[in-house]
């Protein structure tokens, strides 16, 4: 089984979770993406966060909520993606940066437009009464 390891920034605010677009891609997803050799978690976390949203992250704000696992979108069967995701408070004005075509706050009725993994966070979310 292959894994593929990602971290996710959830920003939800009055039921509805903010979400991008990127180029040539049919799904929605939560922002976020890989670290690279050496980094952190918060540290790559603000650094995709400031890639695709050109916002910064708040260091002290950033807390831990839970790791989901699901089917990785377009990739063969078995390859699987593991989403640590995060809350955090930033700073800044949320704008697509140059991989993002497009972001939008879905609710929970947008679910089928995202990746399977995001549909889990989608589903916890609503659980919770969050979305």
């Amino acid at each position: 089984m292959q894994v593929i390891d990602k971290l996710a920034w959830v920003h939800v605010i009055e039921g509805k979770i903010l979400s991008t677009r990127s180029y040539g891609k049919d799904a929605w997803y939560i922002p976020g993406g890989k670290r690279e050799a050496g980094e952190t978690d918060h540290e790559a976390l603000k650094r995709e966060i400031r890639e695709e949203l050109c916002v910064e992250l708040i260091s002290e704000s950033i807390e831990p909520m839970k790791v989901f696992e699901a089917q990785a979108h377009g990739k063969s069967e078995g390859v699987i993606v593991r989403m640590t995701c995060y809350r955090a408070d930033y700073q800044g004005d949320l704008t697509p940066g140059w991989e993002i075509e497009e972001m939008s706050w879905l609710d929970y009725s947008d679910r089928e437009k995202s990746s399977p993994v995001d549909g889990l966070i989608f589903d916890w979310l609503r659980d919770r009464g969050e979305l």
